[in-house]
């Protein structure tokens, strides 16, 4: 029996790399399927398995070791199935446009709410540097006010400068990072400055693929040059879609909970209770208004029954 990580999942095949450095294509062995989960993948990139060689020179992937955390979306068509992005990730990088597209506070915060969830802490990257206009610097600038305020890393750059690369390796070197970020934001362009010689498709894949039909994104694990890797998983666009009750969605809001911890009432929605310390701190401005915003809309979907689950 060996061990290893999963670096790669085409479908039926799995790319295991054990811990002797070699990379062995495996299958699952018979009928496995994880307790608890019902997924439409049971191994996902990341996982720590055993395996068990054959004469062919591939291998069987016989037991999954626990994973410290795993991330999930809803499969499309299979309301009670999940997709298992990636397992035993240590922070998720969403990279964002100011512009050049527009990347949407709502957005933002929405898929930090889902980070906090999974307890996976959250790097933002703030791309297309060299696009903005001195305004728009500016409103970046108050962003990155903003989520630094919070507690949320926040890096500036352009993914066409080889030498923005020196700010951003250090904070992935030794790391399992989840790459993440809306079509257009230059999130290709920005791992092929970070893995030179990895040439990945800097074209974002359309999601008009993934409408009506359940289609398996294959995520892949790839290298950094000093120890560390990074998830690239092409066409997803955050990573919400597990059970969140509308009491919770607050303290995933770090801010919000801070001052929600004084509210006259224990079960305030900080929408119109007296008392109430969450509306407080957002009139003396503690609490910014975008964010106060994003969080009023993931309690709204959540009374129409329509949380979004590919946002």
């Amino acid at each position: 029996m060996m061990h290893g990580v999963v670096v790669k999942n085409t479908g039926s095949w799995y790319v295991v790399l054990t811990d002797e450095g070699k990379s062995i294509d495996c299958k699952i062995k018979g009928n496995f399927r994880l307790k608890g989960i019902r997924s439409t993948n049971p191994v996902a990139v990341g996982d720590l398995v055993d395996i068990v060689p054959t004469q062919e020179g591939t291998a069987f992937i016989t037991n999954i070791r626990e994973r410290k955390n795993y991330v999930i979306r809803k499969a499309a068509n299979l309301s009670k199935q999940s997709h298992i992005l990636a397992a035993n990730v240590d922070q998720a990088c969403l990279v964002v446009t100011v512009n050049h597209p527009q990347t949407s506070t709502t957005f933002i915060d929405r898929f930090l709410a889902s980070a906090e969830a999974y307890s996976i802490p959250v790097l933002l990257v703030f791309n297309k540097t060299d696009l903005l206009d001195e305004d728009e610097r500016r409103l970046q600038q108050m962003m990155t006010d903003l989520y630094s305020q919070i507690g949320y890393k926040c890096v500036q750059l352009s993914a066409l400068d080889p030498a923005h690369a020196g700010m951003l390796l250090p904070l992935l070197e030794g790391k399992t990072t989840l790459f993440s970020g809306n079509s257009g934001v230059g999130k290709s362009t920005l791992l092929n400055l970070l893995l030179p010689g990895v040439n990945l498709r800097t074209a974002e894949i359309s999601d008009a693929h993934n409408t009506g039909m359940h289609t398996t994104t294959f995520s892949e694990m790839l290298p950094l040059p000093n120890g560390g890797w990074v998830i690239d998983t092409p066409g997803i666009k955050g990573f919400g879609s597990f059970d969140m009750e509308p009491e919770e969605i607050c303290s995933y809001f770090k801010e919000i909970f801070q001052f929600s911890k004084d509210c006259r009432f224990s079960n305030c929605t900080h929408t119109h209770e007296p008392g109430c310390a969450v509306r407080q701190a957002l009139e003396k401005h503690y609490i910014a208004e975008s964010r106060y915003s994003s969080y009023l809309s993931m309690l709204k979907d959540k009374d129409e029954g329509k949380y979004r689950e590919a946002w």
